[in-house]
C-alpha cells in the first residue's frame, strides 16, 4: 500500500480543488462581472489526470515485478 500513496496524493489534491471551488462559490460584483475561482477547475482536472497516470504506472510496475519474482 505504501507504493500507492505517492500516486494517491494528486487525487486528494484534485478533490480538494473541486471542494474549494464549490465552497468558495461565485458572486456577481456590483459592476456586473462574475467573480469566481475558476482556476481551481483546470488544476483539479490536472491533478486527477496525474493521479490516474501515476496509479497506472505504479500498477504496471507492480504487476511486472510480481511476475518477475514469481519465476
Amino acid at each position: 500500500m505504501k507504493k500507492y500513496i505517492l500516486a494517491l496524493i494528486p487525487f486528494i489534491i484534485g478533490i480538494g480543488c473541486f471542494m474549494a471551488f464549490s465552497i468558495i462559490g461565485s458572486e456577481v460584483a456590483p459592476d456586473g462581472t462574475l467573480v469566481e475561482p475558476f482556476f481551481l477547475v483546470p488544476i483539479g482536472y490536472l491533478f486527477l489526470a496525474t493521479g490516474i497516470v501515476g496509479l497506472i504506472v505504479t500498477g504496471i510496475r507492480s504487476y511486472f515485478s510480481y511476475k518477475a519474482s514469481d519465476r
